[in-house]
């Protein structure tokens, strides 16, 4: 009896163990190949339980979510030859895995490596274009279309989607440093200069119209104010030539109390007229003017 349940027992070891050698699983973000002797037999499998001849098929899984690899104090010249150190980083995902490893072995070390050459080619391609100012105040979407541009082809014939490419230091020499920081100083200034020469022009021009529309202004309002006063002058001498002619006795006598109240009696000034005058005449015979 003893001896059936040890022989149920190994039966069952062996069976748990045949099929556990039988089945694999795939994960969700994982990627699986079935290959025998190296050659791949299958590398589309759904998350889940899959099937497997023990002993006759190898299956090598890899991580199929997006990964990220950071490159740092890689060094480039510029137009000009001054050197920079960038420090970027890469994301991407098989999205191909046949062809990810026919090309890679499979090995995510190697797909590292070549996306990195090919990432610091796209990059001193972008940087060697430029002159130093020019990649210091570039933004970083430039550099990321371009090296995007020219790297994705290369990632495609390595069955890798690259998602990202992005420049997170650029750094410089600290004698290339002072000499760029200067040259910017500099040509920041002559702009400054520029700008302030082209204001100091255009206030220029500003305050000249402004003197010419005034200087146009005050003549067109004295032109027209002396036209208003000789209309003014005119309409007078019409009016008293109106009442001299109905009554002359009257119109001497308004006029002279006019002259008299302009010029008699007023502070700081002096009149000399003999007492005899005919400007007197209604002070001496007052009767004969009623």
């Amino acid at each position: 009896m003893q001896n059936r349940i040890l022989y149920s027992l190994l039966v069952l070891v062996a069976v748990i163990f045949v099929v556990r050698a039988r089945l694999f699983t795939v994960s969700e973000g994982q990627l699986a190949i079935k290959s025998t002797g190296g050659q791949i037999v299958e590398a589309d499998f759904k998350p889940g339980l899959h099937v497997k001849i023990p002993m006759v098929n190898e299956v090598t899984k890899f991580d199929g979510r997006v990964l990220t690899d950071l490159y740092q104090a890689e060094h480039f010249l510029t137009r000009e030859q001054e050197q920079l150190t960038i420090d970027f980083y890469v994301k991407w995902r098989i999205v191909n895995l046949r062809l990810y490893y026919e090309t890679t072995g499979g090995s995510e070390d190697v797909a590292n490596a070549r996306l990195r050459e090919t990432i610091r080619d796209s990059i001193k391609t972008v940087v060697t274009q430029r002159t130093l100012q020019q990649v210091v105040t570039a933004g970083r979407a430039e550099f990321t279309d371009a090296m995007m541009k020219t790297a994705r082809p290369f990632a495609d014939q390595l069955g890798i989607e690259l998602v990202d490419v992005r420049i997170t230091k650029i750094d410089l020499p600290q004698q290339v440093r002072d000499s760029v920081f200067d040259r910017m100083r500099a040509t920041f200034k002559a702009q400054a200069a520029k700008l302030r020469a082209e204001g100091v022009e255009v206030s220029e021009t500003t305050r000249a119209q402004a003197d010419k529309e005034q200087t146009q202004i005050l003549a067109d309002a004295a032109r027209q104010a002396g036209q208003i006063r000789g209309e003014g002058d005119a309409s007078a001498s019409e009016i008293y030539a109106r009442s001299y002619s109905k009554n002359a006795e009257f119109y001497s006598f308004y006029r002279s109390m006019q002259s008299y109240r302009e010029s008699v009696g007023t502070q700081s000034d002096i009149l000399v007229v003999g007492p005899d005058s005919a400007y007197f005449k209604y002070f001496k015979q007052p009767q004969a003017q009623k």
